[in-house]
Formats: structure tokens, C-alpha cells, sequence
């Protein structure tokens, strides 16, 4: 067949709609411009959508049941205890505070070590928690005694100073144990708090922690204020402190120590009474 005759041939044959091929130098090859235009015909095939940060961060088991056999210092299993309820009225009057000013970050300390701040910082955390979609955060910032984890039965995946350097990735450290709560647990202490607080990459791990989650709240439970500089290190990244003290043994003197170092750094958000003393009298 003639080459004229094989084109009057497809002409006849093809579909109304079909794109002819073109004969190349020789009549050997079609040209590349009518497969260029077909391929362009095709629809797009766009990238996965990657799901965000706070969804990458590893889901892990919280069982309030074997924590309660176990002792843990948990009070949200018992909604009814008076401790339980002290903590809602804790929350609910901190984000109060924190709305009308716009504050997101606090720092959970004592005057001296004993007075209950992990217990605290934990318990505030997993009624914050119980909010309707709401995001908290909590840091175990205690390098001196982190007691986060063994607080919530869990297992730190690290040590908190490799994530704070940057060399962690977030999504390495962080354990979500409620859909809602996300906690930097660690695994070691580390004498040189200070230095690590005082760090730059501290600061703007922590910077990008807060943009990348979308937190609401951020509690980071430090060491005591009156025996070591670490909290005084960090008072710059956060807005505000809630200063826990012990109803059997923190004294007038050491409030007022501790209000004297707090001023002009951060804002003093309240005093909470822990191990408070059962008295006779009308207010009782």
C-alpha cells in the first residue's frame, strides 16, 4: 500500500475525535508533538496529603484502670473526689487568665523540692485535656528528678535535651496518650539543666513546637525555684508561673523568696496549696 493510500485508509478508519499520527523523517517514527498533546490531556496526579504535625506524633496506651492498680498519683479517674474537682477549678480559672491575655505558656515550680509540682503539672494537664477540641502540651523541664512519666505509667522514648538541641525531631519525642494531650517525657537527668535551658536552640525548638502543634496550652513542670537556676533560665519562654506549695512544710519566707526572683521576668498567675491542713473553724 501506497503511503498516499494508508493516510486515506486511517482517515476512513479512525474515530472522529482520534489524534492522527504524523509520519517522521523516513515515514518510520510518529512525531513526538501529537503524544506531547495526549499526555497533556491526562488529569494531573497530585502529591498525598501529608496528615499534620499533631496527628504524626505517636498515639500510645493510657490505661487509667491499671494506673488506679498501680497507685499512680492520678486524680481525672475519679471525677468525683474533691481533688479531682480542685483540679477542674485550677483549670478552668487558669484558662480564664491565660484567654483575656493571650498567653499560652506555664511554667509549673516550687520553692523547694517535695511540694508536689509533677503531681500537679500531670493532674492539670489531663484535666486541660478533657476540654472540648483543645490541644495541651505537657514538658517534662525537670532534669534534676523528671517525674512525668512514671507519673503517667508511660515510658520516655528519650532523653528531652536531644529534642530541645533540634537534633530529635519533635515527632520522635513526643507520646500522645490522649487524643488531646501531648507530653516530652525523659528518660535521664542531666546536671547541666541550666546550660541546657539557657540554650538558644531551646528556645526556638520550643518556638516552632508552638507554631507546628497549634497548642492551646503548654505546661512545663521545672525544678524548684529557691535550689537551682534552671527555672530562673527559663522564665523567658513562658508567660506565666503557678507556684505549688507545700501546706506542711513550704514557710511565708520562701513564697516571698520566690516572688522576689519571678519579678519582672514572668507573671505570677497564683499560689496552689497542696497537702493543705484540715482546720476546725467556720471556713473550714
Amino acid at each position: 500500500m501506497s503511503e498516499q493510500g494508508f493516510r486515506r485508509f486511517r482517515r476512513r478508519s479512525a474515530p472522529a475525535d482520534a489524534v492522527p499520527f504524523a509520519a517522521g523523517e523516513g515515514g518510520s517514527q510518529p512525531s513526538a508533538a501529537p503524544l506531547a498533546a495526549t499526555a497533556a490531556a491526562a488529569p494531573a496526579q497530585l502529591p498525598a496529603t501529608l496528615p499534620e504535625p499533631w496527628d504524626r506524633i505517636r498515639q500510645v496506651p493510657f490505661d487509667a484502670a491499671a494506673q488506679a492498680q498501680a497507685r499512680l498519683p492520678l486524680v481525672s479517674r475519679f471525677r468525683a473526689d474533691p481533688a479531682a474537682k480542685s483540679f477542674d477549678l485550677l483549670r478552668t480559672r487558669l484558662l480564664h487568665t491565660l484567654k483575656a491575655r493571650g498567653w499560652k505558656r506555664v511554667a509549673v515550680t516550687a520553692p523547694a523540692a517535695g511540694c508536689g509540682t509533677t503531681f500537679t503539672a500531670v493532674n492539670l494537664a489531663l484535666s486541660l485535656a478533657r476540654v472540648p477540641d483543645s490541644r495541651t502540651v505537657l514538658m517534662d523541664m525537670n532534669f534534676r528528678r523528671p517525674g512525668a512519666a512514671q507519673a503517667l505509667g508511660m515510658t520516655a522514648p528519650g532523653e528531652l535535651a536531644g529534642f530541645l538541641s533540634g537534633s530529635v525531631p519533635l515527632e520522635d519525642q513526643l507520646l500522645r496518650p490522649l487524643p488531646s494531650l501531648a507530653v516530652g517525657l525523659n528518660s535521664a537527668t542531666d546536671q547541666d539543666a541550666a546550660e541546657i535551658l539557657h540554650g538558644r536552640s531551646c528556645a526556638g525548638v520550643l518556638e516552632d513546637m508552638m507554631l507546628r502543634l497549634g497548642a492551646g496550652t503548654a505546661l512545663f513542670d521545672l525544678p524548684p525555684v529557691l535550689e537551682h537556676d534552671d527555672t530562673a533560665a527559663f522564665l523567658p519562654q513562658v508567660d506565666g508561673v503557678v507556684l505549688i506549695a507545700d501546706g506542711t512544710s513550704t514557710t511565708a519566707a520562701q513564697l516571698a523568696a520566690c516572688e522576689k526572683m519571678l519579678a519582672g521576668h514572668t507573671q505570677m498567675l497564683g499560689v496552689v496549696l497542696n497537702r493543705a491542713r484540715k482546720t476546725d473553724g467556720p471556713l473550714n
